[in-house]
Order: C-alpha cells, then sequence, then structure tokens
C-alpha cells in the first residue's frame, strides 16, 4: 500500500488561533494542504462569527483551499429549541461561506453519561437531519474520550445513525487523541468522514489523565500511536483528510507554527512510507 499517496492534508485554525482567517489560508496554502477547517470558539478575527461569510469565500478562494468545517455545534445531543436554533444559524452560516460540513461535538460535562444518552444521541440525530439536508452539509459526529462525556465511543455513534437510516448525512471524526482516551479498540474507516491528528509527548501524564493542553503536533515521541492510527484507516480505506488540530499553548505560541506544521506533516509522510516499503 502506497499509504503516503493517500493523504489529504488539512489544518484545523486551532493550530495557529492567533491568525485571521484570511492568514491562516494563506499558511495552509503555503503548506500544500488542500483544506482548512475554521472554529466558532475562537476570538476575532480568527472566529468565524466575526467576519462575513463573503469574507470568508474571498479568502478560501483567493488561496485555493476548501473550507471543509466550521467546528463545532455544542452540544449537539442536547437537543431542545434553543439548539435547534443554533445549529440553524451554524448552517446558514456554514452554507454561506461555502463551508462543506459541521462538525457536532457532544456533551462534555459529567452529565447525560447514563442510558439516557443514547435517546438523547438519536433525538438529536434525527432534529439535525433536515437542518443540514437545507442547508446541503454534512455533520461530522466527533466522540470525545474524556471520562465526563456523554458520547464516549465511536460504535455508540454508529449504531444510531445506522438505526436511523441517516448514513447519507452524518459521518465520523476519527480523533487520535480521543481514540486512544476512549479505549476504543474498533476503527470505522467506511463511517470516517474527517481524521483529527495530535500527539502526546509528556512522558509524565497517564492517559486518563491527558487534557487538551497537551496536545501537541505528532512526531517521533508521540504517545497516542498517531501512526499506527493512520495507517490503519488508510489500509482500511478511509477516504478522509487528516487534519491538525494541536491544543497545547506551545504550538499555539511557536513562532514559526509554518516550519512546525510541515516538519509533522513530512514525519507522518515518511512513518507511512516507511511501514508501506
Amino acid at each position: 500500500m502506497q499509504a503516503q499517496a493517500s493523504i489529504s492534508w488539512a489544518i484545523n485554525h486551532m493550530s495557529a488561533p492567533e491568525l485571521s482567517i484570511a492568514a491562516f489560508c494563506r499558511l495552509a496554502a503555503g503548506l500544500g494542504a488542500p483544506a482548512v477547517e475554521l472554529r466558532n470558539d475562537l476570538k476575532a478575527p480568527a472566529d468565524i462569527g466575526s467576519v462575513l461569510p463573503a469574507e470568508v469565500r474571498a479568502a478560501t478562494q483567493a488561496t485555493g483551499v476548501r473550507l471543509i468545517t466550521i467546528n463545532a455545534l455544542y452540544p449537539f445531543n442536547d437537543w431542545n429549541a434553543e439548539r435547534a436554533e443554533q445549529a440553524r444559524a451554524l448552517a446558514t452560516l456554514a452554507a454561506a461561506a461555502g463551508c462543506e460540513a459541521l462538525v457536532l461535538v457532544p456533551r462534555c460535562d459529567g452529565t447525560d453519561t447514563g442510558e439516557e444518552r443514547h435517546a438523547k444521541l438519536r433525538e438529536a440525530l434525527r432534529g439535525l437531519a433536515p437542518i443540514l439536508a437545507e442547508a446541503g452539509l454534512i455533520g461530522l459526529v466527533e466522540p470525545l474520550g474524556f471520562a465526563q462525556c456523554s458520547l464516549r465511543l465511536k460504535s455508540e455513534a454508529v449504531a444510531a445513525i445506522s438505526e436511523l437510516g441517516l448514513g447519507a448525512r452524518f459521518r465520523l471524526v476519527h480523533d487520535t487523541f480521543h481514540h486512544t482516551l476512549a479505549g476504543e479498540a474498533t476503527i470505522y474507516p467506511a463511517q470516517t468522514g474527517l481524521i483529527h491528528i495530535s500527539g502526546v509527548e509528556d512522558p509524565t501524564v497517564a492517559v486518563a489523565d491527558m487534557l487538551d493542553a497537551h496536545r501537541v503536533l505528532v512526531g517521533p515521541r508521540d504517545r497516542l500511536g498517531n501512526i499506527a492510527q493512520i495507517r490503519a484507516l488508510l489500509a482500511a480505506g478511509a477516504d478522509a483528510p487528516l487534519s491538525f488540530e494541536p491544543f497545547a499553548p506551545e504550538v499555539h505560541g511557536d513562532p514559526d507554527i509554518a516550519a512546525a506544521l510541515a516538519h509533522s506533516m513530512q514525519f507522518i509522510t515518511r512513518e507511512l512510507a516507511r511501514e508501506a516499503a
């Protein structure tokens, strides 16, 4: 398998949250990444809600990158009138900005972790489906591996989507960090629409204690098994971009984030090629 030939890169704005959307798109284009993920949880001028959709389109068109997601609708699986309105507003913004999908993040505050989570997940998927369809968007469900999350396992998301017959409207985010924290061995390449990648290098932190602040770029000291996860997904036919999503302050403060991202891209490509040879 020529795994390296299968890589389609993307950059999540969390990689460089201080950059404006236009500057961030230029960063991605300069790295040869054909796609970007923008966010609605950053400060202006990085936050997609702080600029006009036309400005977003101008930035992506000027650089030739695709806007593949807005991250995120939260908590998507706590469905009520307020969440429906939030979803409609975000879907309208996404469509106007030329976006392809919305990332859907589950409640992660220690509530809704009992059996009621199954019914609430299905209720949310049923409510979201027509909103996404009207806007021409895909919903990317992202289970989080934290113990306090209401949706930790991809298997639960896959079961609900399949039961409701909504496989054409919803796909999964496979996040290498959260996959490790959840302890879920099974991958779902056919249902995966996006792969979030980040590494953890701190040798002192236990897996159960890993937090977003530990998430750096993927390199040779990574403890999450990113290369093994990526290799398995690509080998099984996953057709999804690899999108960098580091949260560590040291990454955000890197004065040459372009070089750091390029180095990580080269490392991943080299390691996958090594295994494929």
